[in-house]
């Protein structure tokens, strides 16, 4: 059951390029995307707590600080991440992009060794090589297409930013329960988004019906369920393995372009598709348990 939960999540998050997509086409915004996005899996996630006490029950009550950080991470790190990620989707294929971002887990393993929280180890160097070279041949294999300089440039933001992201939550992941504080990191992003939306003039709603459709596709499937079956499967299986599944996400995202969206990926791109994703299995097979939980807090 574990493994399948993992998968499931993978399935869910790998979805979301695609939903993206088409509430592009139906006439949504990046900006009011975000906005619904996090707004709705912040009140849905917030209902869940309401109903099952059990998942925010932590025997003490958590600080000041750490709630504030938690909304800090999602106001300025999540909000930040996924605005780039989806700048990123406006211009460049989903496939490609789900490739990009997915460097983020030897990014986060990159960066826990240049500020001394990990050791280098030949494991890693192998892994951050190949996962470097992969990215290399994704970005120089692309086809026509909708890629975009510009867009593998925001991709890439956006990885790093979730990078920075992970390694600061990784200081309070251990003080919250997983359902609090993924529900603060939305309400976080949620207020981000709602201020920008008063500052610049508002949330565009003049899209078509088929928006809102997708638009809940992304808050119900690819973040609250998605969420929900990560830690689920996470709980039976253990990080190692939840972390290895995970890397099912892009596959999703690359076979779901190609069926829906007409997306197709080059010799070249696959062939870096498949070392950014050996990069990343080869990484988590070699981590401990106790250090494996800190890559994934959520996914993107």
């Amino acid at each position: 059951m574990g493994p399948a939960l993992c998968l499931l999540s993978a399935a869910c998050f790998g979805a979301m390029a695609i939903f993206g997509k088409f509430a592009y086409a139906a006439g949504v915004t990046p900006a009011t995307a975000l906005l619904v996005r996090f707004t709705l899996a912040a009140a849905m996630l917030a209902v869940l707590l309401v109903l099952r006490p059990r998942p925010r029950r932590t025997g003490t009550a958590p600080s000041r600080r750490v709630v504030v950080i938690a909304l800090g991470l999602g106001a300025l790190g999540y909000a930040t991440q996924a605005g780039l990620y989806f700048a990123a989707l406006k211009v460049m294929d989903a496939s490609p992009l789900s490739l990009i971002l997915y460097t983020y887990p030897v990014l986060v393993t990159a960066g826990a060794v240049l500020i001394g929280r990990d050791r280098p180890t030949p494991r890693r160097s192998a892994a951050l090589v190949a996962a470097s070279a992969g990215t290399l041949l994704v970005l120089l294999g692309a086809g026509g297409g909708s890629f975009h300089p510009l867009g593998a440039l925001l991709g890439f933001g956006s990885a790093v930013t979730y990078t920075m992201y992970i390694l600061v939550a990784d200081t309070v992941v251990h003080e919250l329960p997983p359902v609090v504080l993924t529900t603060l990191v939305m309400t976080g992003a949620a207020g981000a988004f709602g201020v920008r939306a008063l500052v610049t003039g508002g949330v565009d709603l003049g899209f078509r019906a088929a928006g809102w459709w997708w638009l809940a596709c992304i808050a119900v499937v690819s973040t609250v369920l998605a969420v929900l079956a990560f830690f689920a499967g996470l709980r039976r299986t253990g990080p190692s393995t939840a972390a290895i599944l995970s890397t099912f996400e892009p596959v999703v995202t690359a076979g779901l372009a190609t069926l829906t969206l007409g997306e197709s990926l080059t010799v070249a791109q696959l062939a870096g598709g498949a070392l950014v994703l050996a990069s990343v299995a080869v990484l988590q097979a070699g981590r401990a348990p106790a250090s494996a939980g800190n890559v994934s807090v959520t996914s993107p």
